[in-house]
């Protein structure tokens, strides 16, 4: 008994000693209190030194961002717990703005706006955390857009390029292959240095996986990353989800690292945005959103830019996915983004309920950036196919009728509906630059017209074997190759016709 009231006394004895050590000094605390709370939002009373997008933190560890400073009351947007946080309860201000790790260890793993692991792969061991919200970068620290960036889509690297460091927007309806245009482009990078970002905002968990699941069965999932905001996550995090992404993506921009970031959708986010707003009780606008709509995608759009040798040089490519309704690209949301990107791939849904895939409308699809970066061995082979392309659309709509044409309108049409099916592409099958050339020479240079239509396809399938045994040059092409000289450019259209006439032969016979 005497031994364990010495042990005791000592251990108190020590307890003194290190009370007695530890420096007394007074701390002030910022408290307030839960005046109202529900649907993602919470109003707080109290704290008065809060700032705008301060990070609050609420009994049971849940935050919420600060973004109504009223004169008596703060609005907050919750980024979780709403059910679990009761009125009166005590709120913690912080003094700090969100922020999310970042680093080498976050690729190859699928997190939320917070940083959270959502893949059961453990804790992230990253030591730098970045603020969700960041100035985009000034114009003395960006730089022209030089190099282009492949898609794999013949229809959309021919005639719609595409560069490092672009904003452009995929747009089209509902179910019409958006979503299936961007994770072809994370795909085809699997063959590049491109380190791929993919933002998802109000999508059904399901699609999520699907999109998962084809990067990592075709793609490079090491340099990928997912940040995930479901359409049953809180919508402050579904808000909060394509600022975060785009801070974890400007970790590797500004080591001089090409990044792709893909934000599926923003239309779900501008409408999760008007949710939050009409909840704190802002003055709604047209379609009742609020009136800095166009500031919120601006302001994150606007981060995605080519940086000037003096601050690494690397890029940051935006991809933006937007829906229409019934093929309207007039309305609010699809109008502010069009006019905030570097150009649009729209989607037609008569294209794409006609079997054509990818459905891209190429009249109504621009590149106002990509056109100057297009690799010059393929820009020297596309310059004619736009046009072409839509003198056949042209003419096609009047033989609908049954007109009767003249031979060399006829030709024109053949022609083109060859195009039409060399263009046609199946999903997780981007093409390299190499075939691509390939399928332009074959077009320019009229050896896909004496091919029945039927067997185009079969052609674009044998191209890539058939090039590699009888031009290896062809493959190896990269974006900076030149226009073809025309004594190579003279033996593939050899090699080219051979292959069309064996698909184009019966069973048994040769080329």
């Amino acid at each position: 008994m005497a031994t364990l009231t010495e042990e005791l006394n000592e251990w108190l004895d020590e307890g003194r000693e290190r009370v007695a050590r530890l420096p007394l000094e007074p701390r002030v605390e910022q408290i307030g209190r839960v005046l109202q709370v529900g649907d993602g939002v919470a109003t707080v009373q109290g704290l008065p030194e809060t700032r705008l997008d301060e990070l609050l933190i609420f009994e049971g560890g849940f935050m919420g961002l600060a973004v109504d400073l009223g004169e008596d009351a703060i609005g907050c947007v919750l980024l979780g717990g709403a059910s679990a946080i009761p009125s009166g309860s005590i709120v913690h201000g912080t003094g700090e703005v969100a922020r999310v790790p970042v680093g080498e260890a976050l690729l190859g793993r699928i997190v939320d706006a917070l940083g959270v692991p959502l893949d059961g792969g453990g804790p992230l061991e990253t030591a730098s955390f970045a603020p969700v919200e960041q100035p985009a970068p000034a114009i003395v620290d960006r730089s022209l857009v030089t190099r282009p960036l492949a898609t794999g889509l013949l229809v959309i690297d021919a005639m719609i390029p595409l560069g490092r460091g672009q904003r452009e927007l995929i747009i089209g309806d509902r179910s019409t292959g958006k979503t299936a245009i961007a994770v072809d482009t994370i795909v085809n990078q699997r063959t590049s240095d491109v380190i791929c970002i993919y933002a998802a905002v109000g999508q059904k968990a399901s699609s999520v996986v699907q999109v998962i699941e084809a990067v990592r069965r075709y793609g490079a999932p090491e340099r990928c990353l997912f940040v995930i905001g479901e359409a049953n996550a809180p919508p402050g995090l579904q808000w909060l989800t394509p600022y975060a992404a785009c801070s974890m993506a400007e970790y590797f921009v500004e080591r001089g690292r090409d990044v792709l970031l893909v934000i599926d959708d923003l239309t779900k986010h501008a409408a999760a945005y008007r949710q939050l707003s009409l909840l704190l009780r802002r003055p709604p606008g047209r379609e009742a959103y609020p009136g800095d709509i166009f500031y919120i995608h601006a302001r994150l759009l606007e981060r995605a830019a080519k940086l000037s040798p003096g601050r690494g040089g690397g890029s940051l490519t935006a991809l933006p996915i937007a829906e229409t309704q019934a093929g309207n690209i007039s309305a609010y949301i699809p109008t502010n983004l069009i006019s905030i990107t570097d150009g649009q791939i729209y989607l037609d849904p008569r294209l794409f309920y006609e079997d054509q895939k990818p459905a891209v409308d190429v009249g109504k699809s621009v590149s106002r950036v990509g056109g100057k970066t297009q690799a010059p061995v393929l820009k020297a082979l596309s310059e004619s196919l736009r046009l072409e392309y839509a003198q056949f659309l042209e003419l096609e709509v009047f033989t609908r009728f049954g007109t009767m044409v003249d031979e060399r309108t006829r030709k024109v049409i053949e022609h083109g509906r060859r195009i039409r099916a060399a263009l046609a592409q199946r999903q997780f099958e981007p093409l390299p630059l190499g075939e691509e050339v390939a399928l332009l020479c074959a077009l320019g240079d009229g050896v896909l017209d004496s091919l029945p239509l039927d067997r185009v396809a079969a052609f674009r399938e044998a191209l890539g074997p058939w090039l590699r045994e009888k031009m290896p040059e062809i493959p190896a092409l990269n974006d900076e190759a030149p226009p073809l000289p025309d004594e190579t450019r003279a033996r593939l259209k050899h090699a080219l016709a051979a292959l069309a006439h064996s698909l184009a032969a019966p069973k048994g016979e040769g080329p």
